[in-house]
């Protein structure tokens, strides 16, 4: 899984960085709020995806005394820090710079120019879209396309997607508010242009916060997960009770089991042993994402004296 998502960001990371370049030299040149704002757009793009694989390296660093279940929960904050460059950086300059020629708007140098960058860049992250949703689709399972982002754990493949479809709907946005502008004279509508891509990037961002808030947080597993959890640990027969059942991901493909449960009497430790090694074993081959389980021996009144 890592591997696919490091192709996904490489590809988008390169993209984005030569598009980035061609959008600011048109816009030196046309004097393009809306090619401006694009320019802005990739090379925030470009940070992001730089952020992404700095994440991933991270993440994927051993557990040690200081962090004894690993670091994968790295990955959630730079996904969040993503979000959050998308909304201050992104989005503020664009619709800064919008309103600016908005209010002072100045006509615009050859539209050819504009044209063909944003033609370019719209062939380019169209490319880079294609390649992150068939990456996306074979990662999401059977699950639908927006079910797969509400239950997905690991916010890079997504994070890349919605970053490549906000690309693509701004190029189009650019390139209808520059056309608009130079076939009207109403020279304001390239900075309208530019409020609207400021727009898009904002609305990006919020729901990349949202979907990486709760990972952040510390999310529970999916529920099909949980459920097939304790229907393991129901229909082993020296347990009466599953008291309580707590899940964490401390990472994409990292599960925390605390297991609470009511046993029959054993004859001796060794075989309370026995039963609770064999449990942690079928509950790691069926969900191997499983990395860590804790299993406490509790009575129900117990549980309940716990709880008040």
């Amino acid at each position: 899984m890592a591997g696919s998502n490091k192709k996904v960001i490489y590809a988008a990371l390169g993209g984005n960085f030569l598009i980035a370049c061609t959008k600011f030299f048109a816009a030196v040149i046309t004097g393009s709020s809306a090619m401006f704002s694009e320019g802005v757009h990739s090379l925030v793009d470009t940070g992001n995806q730089i952020l992404l694989l700095y994440g991933l390296k991270k993440s994927a660093r051993p557990a040690d005394e200081r962090f004894p279940f690993g670091y994968g929960k790295e990955i959630y904050f730079w996904s969040f820090v993503v979000a959050i460059l998308i909304f201050a950086v992104g989005s503020g300059i664009s619709i800064y710079e919008g309103i600016t020629h908005i209010i002072n708007p100045s006509p615009i140098g050859d539209p050819m120019v504009n044209y063909i960058v944003l033609g370019l860049g719209i062939l380019f992250e169209g490319a880079a879209w294609c390649f992150g949703f068939v990456e996306f689709s074979r990662s999401k399972g059977k699950w639908g396309y927006f079910e797969a982002v509400r239950r997905g754990k690991d916010p890079t493949m997504f994070v890349v997607l919605f970053e490549d479809s906000a690309a693509i709907i701004g190029l189009l946005v650019a390139m209808a508010g520059i056309f608009l502008a130079d076939h009207t004279g109403m020279y304001w509508m390239d900075g309208a242009a530019s409020v609207i891509i400021g727009l898009i990037l904002g609305g990006t961002a919020i729901w990349l916060a949202y979907e990486t808030k709760g990972l952040l947080i510390g999310e529970a597993a999916n529920k099909p997960v949980v459920a097939g959890i304790r229907k393991i640990a129901t229909e082993t027969p020296q347990i009466n009770e599953v008291n309580e059942l707590l899940t964490m991901h401390m990472g994409p493909d990292f599960v925390l089991v605390n297991l609470s449960v009511k046993f029959t009497p054993q004859n001796s430790v060794a075989e309370l042993e026995q039963v609770i090694a064999d449990l942690d074993e079928r509950i790691k081959q069926a969900y191997p994402q499983v990395k860590r389980m804790f299993v406490e021996a509790e009575s129900l009144k117990a549980h309940a004296a716990n709880n008040n």
